[in-house]
């Protein structure tokens, strides 16, 4: 049994938080993944019209556990670039509100893209965000755990590499707070061979350090290694395939992390029990997404 598995959620009228559990939990999740708004701005229902405590009962009721719930932040965040500081500015606080939003679920992790240097180069980038992640986790007042996620290197991304991520958690003041999300299309993507799993943990432990890998984004990917496109498919169908996205799902050094599918729907249908189902069964299905 595969512990701490799922996917992204929606979070939607009429019962928002309360929905996204249901959802998950007929998908045979013990873990998922949602926003806390829509992904690509940043308009915010109040906490208090969000079914939140409805949620909770009903997810401790079926037997699960609140370090299980992942929050990602919107995508429009880039802490990377500050040469425009209103733009700056305006992220930083809606990255102080997201993280206080994420408490307020009860969960304790929160997603985050690294963003995008816009030309400046790796290294402003980096200091940009650390910069902004030291003020904002001086004054959020929470537990929550931003989870640095790992990119695919397209354009002026930060977090390309494992070495730029560890740079990012080096230089940061509250490195208790911080941590990484490694995402297995994206790590594809920027040249990482996942395949020989054991070297590619070796390569966490020289860099990251096993200890801050706090989510797993379980995604197969629709192009080959180091084309640096980051285009997630479904499990089994992509360029990682079933077996070598399973290896990771059941190594017992990732055992207690949540493992977070977003692979894309089929027909206008989520495609997650039915890869959920295969993943902890450890049996694959021939072209399973034919019964979709």
């Amino acid at each position: 049994m595969i512990k701490a598995l799922g996917s992204h959620v929606s979070l939607k009228a009429p019962e928002f938080f309360l929905g996204s559990v249901k959802e998950a939990l007929s998908y045979g999740s013990t873990a998922f993944m949602f926003y806390t708004g829509a992904p690509q701005n940043t308009r915010r229902l109040p906490l208090d019209r969000l079914m939140i405590e409805g949620g909770l009962s009903l997810w401790k009721e079926n037997g699960m556990d609140n370090a299980n719930l992942v929050v990602h932040a919107p995508y429009i965040i880039n802490l990377a670039y500050r040469k425009d500081p209103e733009n700056y500015e305006y992220a930083k606080s809606f990255l102080l509100e997201e993280i206080r939003r994420t408490s307020a679920f009860k969960a304790k992790i929160l997603v985050l893209h690294p963003g995008s240097h816009k030309g400046e180069g790796p290294e402003e980038g980096i200091a940009s965000l650390v910069s902004a992640l030291d003020e904002v986790l001086e004054n959020d007042g929470t537990d929550v755990r931003i989870a640095i996620e790992t990119m695919a290197g397209k354009g002026n991304e930060i977090g390309r590499n494992l070495e730029e991520v560890a740079s990012i958690l080096n230089l940061a003041k509250h490195k208790e707070r911080l941590g990484v999300c490694l995402d297995s299309c994206h790590l594809n993507d920027a040249g990482y061979d996942l395949r020989d799993k054991e070297a590619f943990i070796a390569k966490i432990e020289e860099t990251i350090g096993l200890d801050k890998v706090l989510v797993i984004h379980l995604n197969d990917s629709k192009n080959p290694i180091a084309s640096h496109k980051d285009r997630h498919e479904n499990i089994g169908y992509g360029s990682l395939g079933y077996d070598v996205l399973l290896s990771i799902a059941q190594d017992r050094r990732f055992e207690g992390i949540p493992k977070i599918l977003e692979t894309p729907w089929v027909n206008e249908k989520p495609p997650y029990e039915q890869e959920i189902k295969m993943l902890q069964s450890g049996s694959y299905i021939d072209s399973w997404r034919e019964s979709l």
